[in-house]
């Protein structure tokens, strides 16, 4: 009996040390998750008849150090969660090894090929979100807009004066109490200015003359405040149009909505015009809440998409495939999925990978119990056959 008891241990033990040996080879690797042998007693009705492996459970829970590799594709999920990726067929498993790169058709992928789930955006750039599916990225050059809208925002000084000198002239200080010159582009990118000339025409009521460079585009436009110093006219935004040869004609609404009328210096706090030129994609770059975007030359970026993360009401339940990748069951449940940075979901961290969490020290002091262990076994199996030695040599 005491045999086959040791025999169950020598068994269990060797287990141990397999699944010892294997955390501490995979101390190195990404995302991985160490396990741990559980053991139970055997029983026969009252009779103890030795050790069983019960199961080898991973730490699924217990994150690894964040470290830094300056890859703008490596990614890192500082508090919970797990990547979605997607093979071939169809399925999806998760993962927290974050080692992203870029396949032949432009795919988020990892290194087995598998691509990265998110919520991509349509032609527009609008992000689908709901629509879950594979993340791809755009390689094209971001061709030129025209500027079309331009938010300005001012401050102009109630203490000014409506100007003696009469009429407006644009080469004469004298004629306007301020100016503003914004830089603009047309279609084809090309970079042009529009400057709005402020004349005070009377208590609360100023004129916006506009120009492009010397030639006059537009107005007077009458603005009126009211007597708090709030814009009261006009309502909506102020289209200023012209012509330029070869190129589109140019089309503009100027928005003054929280634009003021104070008693202090004249001052724009915002002069925010869309449009742009022709830019090169110079790299990718991913923020916390997953959004990725491609950067360009011209310092514009544009959205590729989001990461998505999932998260389960089990997450031990999962059924391990990898040492870094799993897969759901009815025991951990469905995945919820989610974005970072929201409720259980933790931020991403770009650059940056999640190591192994293998204890080392750990694992080496599990190491050595599990061949005294072993030792100990080897020394009931010693003393059992001394034992059956002495037993027939007495016969």
């Amino acid at each position: 009996m005491s045999f086959n008891i040791a025999m169950t241990g020598l068994s269990a033990v060797n287990e141990q040390l397999n699944t010892i040996s294997h955390n501490i080879a995979n101390a190195g690797t990404t995302g991985f998750k160490s396990s741990r042998t559980e053991f139970g007693s055997i029983y026969a009705d009252s009779q103890a008849m030795g050790v069983e492996v019960l199961a080898t459970t991973q730490s699924i829970s217990q994150g690894g150090s964040l470290v830094t590799t300056g890859r703008s594709l490596d990614l890192a999920i500082s508090g919970g969660g797990f990547f979605v990726t997607r093979d071939t067929n169809g399925d999806l498993s998760y993962t927290r090894a974050g080692v992203f790169g870029a396949d032949k058709n432009n795919n988020i992928v990892n290194a087995a090929g598998q691509t990265l789930q998110g919520y991509p955006v349509d032609a527009a750039g609008n992000l689908l979100v709901g629509a879950m599916g594979d993340l791809q990225l755009q390689n094209a050059n971001l061709p030129a807009r025209a500027t079309d809208t331009l938010a300005f925002v001012m401050n102009l000084d109630s203490n000014q004066t409506v100007p003696a000198t009469a009429p407006f002239d644009p080469a004469d200080v004298n004629t306007y109490n301020s100016t503003y010159t914004t830089k603009v582009f047309d279609s084809q990118g090309k970079e042009h200015t529009l400057t709005q000339y402020f004349v005070k025409t009377g208590d609360n009521t100023w004129d916006a003359h506009y120009y492009q460079g010397n030639t006059a585009v537009g107005g007077p436009q009458a603005l009126t405040f009211g007597t708090n110093g709030t814009l009261t006219a006009p309502v909506g935004p102020v289209n200023v149009g012209f012509a330029l040869p070869g190129v589109d004609p140019m089309a503009i609404a100027i928005d003054y909505s929280n634009s003021s009328q104070y008693g202090s210096d004249f001052v724009v706090t915002n002069n925010r015009a869309s449009g742009y030129a022709a830019g090169e994609q110079t790299g990718l770059s991913v923020e916390k809440d997953g959004m990725v975007y491609a950067n360009y030359s011209n310092g514009q970026r544009m959205l590729q998409g989001q990461v998505a993360l999932a998260t389960f009401a089990n997450a031990g339940g999962l059924k391990n495939i990898s040492g870094t990748a799993w897969v759901e069951t009815a025991d951990s449940g469905a995945a919820l999925i989610g974005v970072p940075g929201v409720g259980p979901f933790g931020a991403l961290v770009a650059g940056s990978l999640e190591n192994s969490n293998v204890d080392l020290t750990q694992q080496l002091v599990g190491l050595m119990e599990g061949q005294r262990n072993y030792q100990a076994n080897t020394k009931v199996l010693t003393t059992n056959k001394e034992l059956t030695q002495v037993l027939f040599g007495a016969i």
